[in-house]
C-alpha cells in the first residue's frame, strides 16, 4: 500500500465516493487498477467490499492521505500546504492571521517553521528570492543610461524623434510620462503625526508599501526597455529587418518572452534560429543540385542561370492571370492574347496599344502589416482598413486620436474639418472618416 498526499484542503474539490456518494475525507481509498478516471471509496464502503462494474473488491488499492511529515516531525504535508496558502492569502509577516487561518498551529510555530524551512533552508536557495538582493535592488538609485548610442540624442519636445523615443529624456534617464504616472497621487495627502492610532499608522504604512511596489514595477519596465535597447525604436526595427521573413515572424511571436530571459539570451535564441534557417536553406539548395545530377560548383552556376531564365519565361507566360485580375476590358485582353500568340509563333507582333477603361484602373496591392509597429493595437477591421488604404498602423493611430479629440471638443466632426486636420490624400481621409463614423468612434456634426 502506498501513502500518497492529497493536497486539496476542501473536501468538495475531490470526487465523491463511488459507493455512497458522500464527500471524501482523508484517509480514503483509490483503486490502483481501475482507470483512467480515479475510482475512489470511503473507508466504510471499502470495508464492506463495494464492487461496481469492472471494480472488484480484490483489486490493488492505495491509501490516500497527507497525514505524514515532509520537512520536519510535527508538521504534516497537509499542514505544509495550508501554511503556504495562508501566507499567500494573508501576506508575509501577518503570522497572527496565518495562525487563525490554519487553526492547528500557533503564531510562533507558523513563523519559526516558515522562516526555518522556506527562507533560511539551503535547499531552496536556488529557487527562492534572496532577501539581500531584493533589499539592494529595492533601494538602488541612479539614472538609467541610454544604451543604444554613446551620445544619446536630445530631441525637442513633441518632435517626431521625441515621439519615436516615447518621450524619453536621455539626460535624465526618465520618460515624459512614466508607467503608472499618477502613483504619487495616493501619497500626496498622507501625513504622519505623533497622535496617530496604531491602526491608522499601519494603514498609512501599507499605502506607502503599495506605492513602493508600484515604483518597483515602474523600475522593472524601464530596465527591460534599457536592457533590450527598445528606446531607439527605429534602430531596433532596422536590426529586425535584417533577418529573413520567417525569422521575423518567429521574433514577433517570441518577443513577449523577452522580458523573462535576458537580452543576450534572447538575441542568442533569435540568432541561432536565423543560423538554422540559413543552414536549412543551404541544405535544400545542395539537395536540389544533387537531385539534378550536379557535382561541381561551376555546373551549379550554369544551373542557376538556366533556372532564372526558365522562371522569367514562366512569369511571362503566366502574365495573363494578372491581366485578367486587374483589367476588365475585353478588347484589351483580346489584343494581349493576339500579341502572345504572335510571340509564341516566333512572329514579330504589330505594335498595339492596350486601352484600359476608366473602371479598369489597376489598383495597388494591399499593404503588408507584418512587423510594423502598432499592428497589435488594431482590431481586424482596422487592420483591413490600413491594408486597403496602404497606411501604416502608427500613422493611423495618430490620425484616429486627432479626430477623436477634435470630435469630443466640438461635439461632432465634419469631413472638411477632418481633411483640415489630416494632411494626406483626400480619398484616404474620406475612407478613414467614413470608417470611424461607421464603427461609432466619432459622430457627424
Amino acid at each position: 500500500m502506498d501513502r500518497l498526499a492529497s493536497f486539496g484542503n476542501d473536501p468538495f474539490d475531490k470526487p465523491p465516493c463511488r459507493g455512497c456518494s458522500s464527500h471524501l475525507t482523508e484517509p480514503y481509498i483509490k483503486c490502483a487498477e481501475c482507470g483512467p478516471s480515479p475510482f475512489l471509496l470511503c473507508l466504510q464502503c471499502f470495508t464492506k467490499g463495494f464492487e461496481y462494474k469492472k471494480h472488484e473488491s480484490d483489486h490493488k488499492y492505495e491509501i490516500m492521505t497527507s497525514d505524514f511529515p515532509v520537512l520536519e516531525p510535527g508538521w504534516t504535508a497537509q499542514e505544509e500546504v495550508s501554511l503556504l496558502e495562508a501566507v499567500m492569502d494573508c501576506g508575509f509577516g501577518n503570522w497572527q492571521d496565518v495562525a487563525y487561518q490554519m487553526r492547528t498551529k500557533t503564531k510562533e510555530e507558523c513563523e519559526s517553521h516558515y522562516m526555518k524551512n522556506f527562507i533560511h533552508n539551503p535547499l531552496f536557495s536556488s529557487t527562492l528570492l534572496s532577501l539581500r538582493k531584493t533589499k539592494d535592488s529595492r533601494f538602488a538609485e541612479g539614472a538609467i543610461p541610454f544604451k543604444p548610442t554613446d551620445d544619446p540624442p536630445r530631441p525637442t519636445f513633441d518632435s517626431v524623434l521625441s515621439r519615436d523615443m516615447a518621450g524619453y529624456m536621455p539626460a535624465r534617464a526618465d520618460f515624459m510620462e512614466e508607467f503608472d504616472n499618477y502613483a504619487e497621487w495616493d501619497l500626496k495627502d498622507i501625513d504622519f503625526v505623533d497622535d496617530d492610532s496604531d491602526i491608522l499608522r499601519a494603514l498609512k504604512l501599507s499605502v506607502v508599501d503599495i506605492y513602493h511596489s508600484r515604483l518597483r514595477e515602474r523600475q522593472r519596465r524601464k530596465k527591460v526597455i534599457r536592457d533590450h535597447g527598445l528606446i531607439n525604436l527605429r534602430k531596433f526595427q532596422m536590426l529586425e529587418r535584417c533577418y529573413p521573413k520567417e525569422v521575423q515572424e518567429l521574433n514577433d511571436v517570441m518577443r513577449r518572452f523577452a522580458r523573462v530571459v535576458g537580452p543576450v539570451e534572447h538575441d542568442k535564441f533569435i540568432e541561432s534560429h536565423a543560423l538554422e534557417f540559413e543552414l536549412r536553406r543551404e541544405i535544400r539548395r545542395l539537395q536540389e543540385y544533387r537531385k539534378a545530377g550536379i557535382k561541381s560548383f561551376c555546373s551549379a552556376k550554369v544551373y542557376e542561370r538556366s533556372k532564372r531564365m526558365r522562371e522569367e519565361e514562366r512569369r511571362k507566360r503566366t502574365m495573363l492571370c494578372d491581366v485578367l485580375q486587374y483589367i476588365q476590358d475585353g478588347r484589351a485582353c483580346q489584343q494581349w492574347l493576339s500579341k502572345q500568340a504572335a510571340i509564341d509563333a516566333g512572329i514579330t507582333p504589330a505594335v498595339t496599344t492596350i486601352t484600359v477603361s476608366a473602371t479598369g484602373r489597376r489598383s495597388a496591392p494591399p499593404l503588408n502589416l507584418t512587423g510594423l509597429p502598432g499592428t497589435e493595437k488594431l482590431n481586424e477591421r482596422e487592420k483591413e482598413l490600413c491594408q486597403v488604404v496602404r497606411l501604416v498602423p502608427g500613422a493611423y493611430l495618430e490620425y484616429k486620436q486627432a479626430l477623436l479629440n477634435e470630435c469630443r471638443r466640438q461635439g461632432g466632426l465634419r469631413l472638411a474639418q477632418a481633411r483640415a486636420l489630416i494632411k494626406i490624400d483626400v480619398n484616404k481621409t474620406r475612407k478613414i472618416y467614413d470608417f470611424l463614423i461607421k464603427e461609432g468612434y466619432i459622430t457627424k456634426a
